[in-house]
Order: structure tokens, then sequence, then C-alpha cells
């Protein structure tokens, strides 16, 4: 017996013309579909997939909870007010991300300094994301104290330059200083999970908010990751349950972002199931942003590549996330993927435009 049913878009076309009543547009980007994927969850854990044109699926709504996933897979999401910043989602951005961190998987151990945030944007990214605490697999804790000094100077130079900065924190009082420097989004890879303080803290800045699903802590999450179910529905159903404790905590949801946390206690199956049906999340009315950059799936699939030998990986994951319907793209590469993402929007331009 069926007790959820999550629905996944799939059949994705060129364009819509000429197929009136027979496609639906994809959160407002520039996708559209043809048929979605329900994807029945029993009571026992079981999924049973039903694959249902676009055409017959108001006839497959058959309680409140698919009636409300289809209104957020069809509704456009509203652009991100960062500071005197707008931030467009109805085409792929870049968040750029900035490691103020002396042991980062990706960079060597080489902290990001205001010039690298400066570059970023001058490259095209659209947020700047910065960070103190390392969450690789087997990263420790580290003090709030130590994590504040370390991004505070990053943090106050970029916003003085007029970029949309976000903190990358699992810590209240973090937040808490980063905002009162200028950043404008929280990134927490706990999703308000870590620190009982913080979504109070984000709820009273009225900062939008990333909710990242993560199983377990940095110092454990790729011991032993097990999804009895299916990664996707477990992931989402948690996702939806932290979106509901950030409305409880008073937060809005038009200010709250999601993201599967791809590598944060998944292993490569997982990782790849997720990806394979990001387009299921928009089901939950929220932004989407997916961040696999230089992650180790990518040199478990290519001969144990090192993280700074990653990037055909990287780009390839971001442009499947966004042929998904993704928002928000979390990069270390901003040049080289700025330029796939620009590089995607001219093949959906020319698609949508209408021939005479």
């Amino acid at each position: 017996m069926t007790y959820r049913t999550i629905l996944k878009p799939t059949g994705f076309i060129d364009a819509p013309f000429g197929y009136d009543g027979e496609v639906a547009r994809l959160a407002g980007t520039m996708l559209w579909f043809s048929a979605v994927e329900l994807l029945h969850v029993g009571h026992d854990g079981s999924v049973r997939t039903e694959l249902v044109p676009v055409s017959r699926l108001p006839d497959q709504l058959h309680d409140d909870a698919m009636a409300a996933s289809w209104k957020a897979i069809t509704s456009a999401r509203a652009p991100l007010q960062l500071g005197s910043r707008t931030i467009r989602l109805d085409q792929p951005q870049l968040m750029a991300i900035l490691n103020a961190t002396p042991d980062s998987f990706s960079d060597g151990g080489v902290s990001s300094g205001p010039e690298q945030g400066f570059a970023a944007a001058e490259a095209g990214a659209a947020i700047l994301d910065v960070g103190g605490e390392s969450t690789r697999p087997g990263a420790k804790t580290v003090w709030e104290g130590d994590e504040i000094e370390r991004v505070l100077p990053l943090v106050t130079a970029l916003a003085a330059s007029g970029a949309a900065v976000s903190i990358d924190t699992r810590k209240a009082a973090v937040m808490e200083a980063a905002l009162g420097a200028g950043a404008t989004l929280v990134n927490d890879v706990s999703a308000l999970t870590y620190d009982p303080r913080s979504g109070e803290v984000v709820a009273r800045s009225g900062a939008p908010v990333v909710l990242m699903h993560h199983q377990g802590t940095p110092e454990t999450m790729q011991e032993a990751p097990s999804y009895p179910r299916s990664a996707l529905v477990e992931v989402y159903l948690w996702l939806e349950d932290r979106i509901q404790a950030a409305l409880d905590a008073g937060i809005a949801r038009e200010k709250i972002i999601v993201d599967p946390g791809i590598g944060f206690g998944k292993n490569v199956a997982h990782n790849l199931e997720l990806m394979n049906g990001l387009a299921a999340f928009h089901g939950l009315g929220c932004p989407l942003l997916v961040g696999a950059s230089r992650k180790r799936t990518i040199g478990a699939l290519h001969n144990e590549a090192p993280a700074d030998r990653r990037l055909g990986g990287s780009l390839a994951l971001a442009l499947k996330a966004v042929e998904q319907g993704a928002h928000l793209i979390r990069a270390h590469d901003v040049y080289e993927t700025v330029q796939s993402l620009r590089v995607w929007r001219g093949l959906r331009d020319q698609a949508l435009t209408p021939r005479l």
C-alpha cells in the first residue's frame, strides 16, 4: 500500500512549441518536460514506479500532497535578494567556493583570499561562498572562535566590494558574525541541525538559507552510509522535514534553498542515484542547489583521479544538474564552469527561439 508518492519530471524536450497541454515548464527554468515518473513509496519501504504523460497527470493527483508537489514543480522560484544583488533563478547561477581553511580536501590547504573572490566574481560567479571549517570526510570540528577569525576578513572585504557573499557554516555564532560583516546568505551543511540557535539566527536576519542533506558528521559520514529504501526517496523526505522545521523556526519558504548533499554520507551509488533523480527535488517547492565539484565520486569513476584533476567530471555533473533544473551550481573552477553554463544557455536560447 502506498503512503507517499514523489513526482519526478522526465521526458525533457527541446522546446514547448506546438505541445499545448502535453508539456510543462520545470520550476520557472528554461526546461520543459513531457512526462512524470511517479515514485510510489510503500509502508514497507518498497518503491514502485509509474510513468505518466503530462497530459494525463491531473487525473493521477490522488491526494493533497501530490497536488502540492505538482504545483511546486510547475511554479517559478522567486529571485534571491542578497543585499543589493538580485539573483535570478530562471537560468542556472554559479556559487563559487572560497575555502578559508588550511585543510580543505580540494585545494591542497591553500586558503582563499579576497583576490580569489574578486577573480571569481569577475569570471561570472553570482555568489561567493566563504567557509572556515573543512567538512571533508574525517574532518575535525573547528572552534567557532577560530572559524570566525578565518572567515571574517574575507567576508568583510568581499561584501565591501558589492559581491553577494554566502557564509558556509554550521555554527550560529559564525553566522551572526558573518551576517554582521555583510554576508547575505547562510549555507548550512547540517540543515540547521548542528546548533540549536541557528534557526533563530537565520530567521531573525531574514537571510536566505541553504538546507543540505547529510548523514552522520564529517568525522563519520563515510564509514557506512545506508539508505534502506532508496537514497532519492530518503533524502527527499528528510529535506521535506527540514523545510518544515525551518518554517516552524520563522524562516519564510521563499528564503529556503535545498541541497541533496552529494558526498555527505553517501557512497558512489547513492551519489549517482541522486544525480539521476535531481528533478524530483523540485517537488519540495524551493530553489535547488547542487555541489558536486571535485567530489570523490569523480575519482572513483576515473582511476582515482586526485581532487585537482577532476575538472572534467565536475563539469559533467554540473551540466547533468542544470539539465534537471538545478538553479544554483556550487563549484571550485569558476571560469570553466561559467563557460559550460553559458554554452548550455546558448543551446537553450536557440531551442527556445520560435521558428518563423
